[in-house]
Order: structure tokens, then C-alpha cells, then sequence
């Protein structure tokens, strides 16, 4: 990215003031469009688990195994395998988040199970408030006040969009197995903040190359799942699956980190709320399950909370940690 950055500014430093403003304009309008398409297309994830049919641990096979494949073609195309060779400390990292990254895969699919794709998807994303309190804790790093205050406010929404406060409110209640639906998205939501936290230190290596690192730890460590299991029937549900891992890891990874090279990360953040909304409007769609407007508004909620802290963020991303 930064070899971007600099190829950039050096032949725009010949151009008049308007000229380079228009061409960043342009730039950062084309990283909103490129990331809004990468959220629609995540939104669309849990429908291609449901149709496929699958348990959760073969359809993190198949997400990892197509989604290896196709981003190995990317590389290929792209002429960038220099980014996939990584030793010492870069690889240790990358074979850990990989590990972290199948752990999580799977307590998704399994929340998604339990609880709903609209649900899962939202609950797993307080990952940025997990990022910024580890942050805080491990590496000493300011919480402003406006920080701490949309945690809380990120908290209410959460309890809100999982349908706790509905069910607590009307004496519904909820079954055992929806509560372990809501348990696994928040562990899942802390595997994913620690991911992030790992790749932030794994210096030099892209995301895309991570990404790529993940889907082969996890094809290599799961490989044995189909042949002790059973293998799908051949039909629809090998195209569910294939669509998994070529459409939700290989081409949305893509389209979603060369939208985030072009944004500034307050932007980002606020843009990483596609997906759950996508998530939330396809399920309605598709197949009439809808929030409750508790739910909703507990996930606008979120959604203010995240713009405050992806804000706050933004502004102290550059100043050095304490340690």
C-alpha cells in the first residue's frame, strides 16, 4: 500500500492543486463503491450456507478450499507471489491467524445455525470495540471519553439487535440453544479482534496474503473432515459451497481490501456496517425473517456507536503506543 501511496504522489506532484484533489475525490469515492459492493456481497453469505445444506465444520472446508483457489489465481494474474513468501515472525503470525481465522469460521456457521444470519452477523460485529479495549489494555492506548461512551452505547445495541431486551421485556425468553447461538457470535467477535490484533504486528505482510495463508492452514488442517464425514452430494450444494469460498473469500477479499487501500480508516469502519446490513435486508428478503424494531434500533445503535469510535480512531491512529 504504501508503494501506492508514494507511485502517487510523486506523479501528481506535477499537477495543479484541482487536478490532485479531484483524482483523491475520485480515488476515495471509487474505495467507498468497491467496499459497498464487498459488504453486499458478504451480506449474502448466510444464504449460500443455508442452501448448501452442509455442517458448519464442511462448509469451512469448502470455504477455505475454493477460497484458497481462488485467490491463488488472483496472485497468479497479478504476478504478486513475492507477498505469499513470509519466514519468522510473519509466518508465525499468519499460521496463527490462520488457526484463529477456522476457529472463527466455525463458530459463525454455528451461531448462524442457532440464532439467524441477521443476528450472527450483527452480534459478531463488536469486533472494533474488542480491538480498541485489547488496544487499550495490552498496548496502554487512550480511550477518549466519546470512545467510552459509544462502547456503551455499542453494548445497549448489542443487547437490543440480539433480541435479549425483547425477550426479557415480553417474558418469552429464549431456548438454550439460541443463547449458545449469541455466546458463539460474541466468542466468535473476540477470535476476530485478536486476528486483528495479530495481523497489525505481522509486519510486511498484506491482508490479501494473510487472507491467503488462512484459507490454506485451514484447507490443510480440516482435509481430513470430508473423508471421515462424508462428502457433499453432487448437485446444488457443491455450487453453494464453491460459491463460499470463490465469492465470499476469494472475489469479496479483493474487492473489500482494494477499497480500504483507498479510504481513510474512519471511513473504513463506517463501511464495515454493509455487511450486517446487507445481511439483515437479504435474509428478510430471501426467506421473510425479519428484526423486530428493538432489533433495529439497537443495531442503529451500533452503527452511531461505530461511526464514533472508526472516527476517534482515525484521528489517533498515528500517535505511538506506550508499552
Amino acid at each position: 500500500m504504501p508503494t501506492d501511496h508514494r507511485r502517487m504522489n510523486s506523479s501528481s506532484a506535477s499537477l495543479p492543486v484541482s487536478s490532485v484533489s479531484d483524482h483523491l475525490a475520485a480515488r476515495e469515492r471509487g474505495g467507498m463503491w468497491l467496499m459497498v459492493a464487498g459488504g453486499l456481497m458478504l451480506g449474502t453469505l448466510g444464504i449460500f450456507l443455508e442452501e448448501a445444506g452442509q455442517s458448519p465444520l464442511t462448509a469451512v472446508w469448502f470455504r477455505c478450499a475454493f477460497g484458497l483457489l481462488a485467490l491463488t489465481l488472483w496472485f497468479a494474474v497479478t504476478r504478486r507471489w513475492r507477498e505469499l513468501r513470509l519466514s519468522g515472525q510473519a509466518r508465525i503470525a499468519a499460521v496463527s491467524a490462520g488457526v484463529l481465522a477456522v476457529v472463527n469460521w466455525v463458530m459463525f456457521f454455528e451461531a448462524i445455525e442457532r440464532t439467524s444470519i441477521g443476528v450472527a452477523t450483527v452480534v459478531v460485529h463488536v469486533q472494533p470495540f474488542l480491538v480498541m479495549a485489547f488496544g487499550a489494555w495490552w498496548w496502554k492506548e487512550r480511550i477518549t471519553r466519546a470512545q467510552g461512551v459509544a462502547t456503551l452505547a455499542c453494548l445497549v445495541g448489542l443487547a437490543l439487535a440480539s433480541g435479549w431486551v425483547d425477550g426479557a421485556l415480553t417474558g418469552a425468553g429464549w431456548s438454550a440453544s439460541y443463547l449458545w447461538g449469541i455466546a458463539l457470535a460474541l466468542l466468535n467477535s473476540v477470535g476476530y479482534a485478536a486476528v486483528t490484533l495479530i495481523a497489525n504486528r505481522a509486519r510486511g505482510v498484506s491482508p490479501l496474503a494473510l487472507s491467503w495463508w488462512q484459507c490454506a492452514v485451514g484447507a490443510v488442517v480440516l482435509a481430513w473432515w470430508p473423508f471421515v464425514n462424508g462428502w457433499p452430494p453432487m448437485g446444488p450444494a457443491w455450487a453453494w459451497l464453491a460459491g463460499l469460498g470463490a465469492i465470499h473469500t476469494g472475489l469479496a477479499y479483493v474487492v473489500l481490501y482494494a477499497g480500504v487501500a483507498r479510504l481513510s480508516a474512519g471511513r473504513v469502519a463506517v463501511l464495515q456496517f454493509v455487511y450486517p446490513a446487507s445481511a439483515v435486508a437479504v435474509e428478510w428478503a430471501v426467506y421473510g425473517r425479519a428484526l423486530s424494531p428493538g432489533q433495529l434500533v439497537g443495531v442503529l445503535m451500533m452503527l452511531a456507536a461505530l461511526v464514533v469510535v472508526g472516527t476517534q480512531r482515525a484521528v489517533s491512529k498515528d500517535a505511538p503506543l506506550r508499552r
